[in-house]
């Protein structure tokens, strides 16, 4: 996935132009983008790829690090002083290593208590889209799910279902 997002750097860079001076409504992409993350969704399992936590490094927020101690049953200091580093004071909690200390075999060991950040990955459900391009656009080369649903947007817009406001 990495590879083909490298090949088609250039184009998707344009598309991600021409998406934002697009004549569609952020609600119209938002909906686009839906449709084709409920398809792709469909085709691929999340749980089984574990991409995102061979690349990323979660910022981790306080009922992340109660939530991920309380699932493995030890405390909270415990679980601290095992996998969590913060960077500068106040910047943020973060596991120590990368990737994940919980991925094995491509999948989360601790599935029910990851932290938000996880669950919310790739976050192509929320609204705006196209205001977040650059981290969606990023994320095409990790996640196969955020490549499919921009490969598809991008098809379905360029077919012709949208004009283009001239610049």
């Amino acid at each position: 996935i990495e590879e083909l997002t490298r090949q088609s750097e250039d184009e998707n860079g344009r598309f991600r132009n021409l998406l934002e001076r697009c004549n569609l409504t952020t609600e119209e992409i938002d909906a686009i983008v839906h449709r084709h993350l409920r398809e792709v969704s469909e085709q691929i399992e999340c749980r089984e790829c574990g991409n995102c936590c061979k690349v990323f490094r979660p910022q981790l927020a306080p009922q992340d690090i109660v939530r991920l101690a309380g699932h493995l049953g030890i405390p909270k200091e415990e679980f601290s002083a095992e996998y969590i580093v913060e960077y500068e004071a106040g910047k943020g909690l973060f596991f120590k290593c990368v990737p994940c200390p919980f991925l094995r075999d491509n999948a989360c060991t601790v599935y029910p208590g990851r932290p938000d950040v996880c669950r919310a990955y790739p976050t192509l459900y929320k609204k705006g889209f196209v205001q977040n391009l650059g981290i969606t656009f990023s994320n095409c080369s990790v996640c196969p799910i955020v490549y499919n649903v921009y490969d598809r947007v991008k098809m379905e817009i360029r077919a012709g279902t949208a004009t283009w406001h001239a610049h």
